[in-house]
């Protein structure tokens, strides 16, 4: 049966952010993600994760100015110092968090970038992440988006990330596969997903074209839920989705799988 971990930015947002752990373990989740843990002390998290009896699925590294669009720094060929400050940082909260997975954020390319120094700059990061990870027990994770909603973001799609994967070869990096943007880029999910399964470290959900509840859109969730638990997926689904309405009131589509 599937993991499902709340997203602490996405649902649960009628509370105060701190608040929300207690309310994703009271509709039954048995952990969470969120974007970012930097804005608070990693115990002050720590002591929420263990009041409600969660896991901490996942969390980002730092990502750069996020507020002011940034959307991270993996890429950039010049902010390599501040990526790999930012790694350190993430192993921090990690180990606190008792987490196994950081996000890399890819970050943005502009157009008019020279694409060879942005993809030398990623995969070097991306080996210096895995490597530095390693000892720590914690899986690096690499997310495609697609160009709908963040456009000029560096990593575009599932082929491409599996090709970085292919080239960085250390067996800590894998793909963190959003089924919400792999079909806003791409389509195709079944035969995607049973392709890359032995690559997925981390899935998250949402549902085309409003990223609403999982029987809210164009995809059939069901049919994806069984065919990941068939190729033997057992790590977390992440629930990234935006509700329709209260986060509450959209939680019906969970409850074949113990949400509340």
């Amino acid at each position: 049966m599937p993991n499902f971990a709340a997203n602490l930015n996405f649902l649960f947002t009628e509370v105060p952010f701190l608040d929300r752990f207690a309310a994703a373990a009271k509709a039954g989740f048995t952990a969470v993600e969120y974007l970012f843990p930097y804005e608070y002390p990693e115990q002050e998290l720590a002591t929420r994760l263990k009041q409600s009896g969660l896991t901490q699925a996942l969390i980002n590294m730092p990502a750069g100015d996020w507020a002011g669009g940034e959307r991270g720094l993996t890429c950039l060929p010049d902010r390599s110092v501040e990526f790999r400050a930012g790694i350190d940082t993430a192993i921090r909260y990690a180990q606190t968090l008792d987490c196994s997975r950081v996000h890399l954020v890819a970050g943005l390319k502009p157009a008019d970038a020279d694409p060879a120094a942005y993809d030398a700059a990623y995969l070097e990061n991306l080996r210096y992440a895995a490597e530095r990870l390693a000892p720590h027990g914690i899986t690096a994770l690499i997310e495609p988006i697609n160009q709908r909603d963040v456009p000029g973001f560096y990593l575009r799609d599932t082929t491409q990330a599996l090709a970085a994967i292919e080239q960085v070869g250390r067996e800590n990096l894998r793909l963190q596969f959003d089924i919400y943007h792999a079909q806003v880029s791409e389509g195709d999910l079944a035969t995607r997903i049973t392709n890359a399964i032995d690559k997925i470290g981390h899935f998250q959900i949402g549902n085309p074209p409003g990223r609403h509840e999982p029987d809210n859109g164009e995809i059939n969730y069901p049919y994806l839920f069984g065919l990941i638990d068939r190729l033997g997926y057992d790590g977390w689904i992440g629930c990234e989705y935006t509700p329709a309405g209260a986060t509450a009131d959209g939680l019906s589509w969970g409850r074949a799988y113990g949400l509340k």
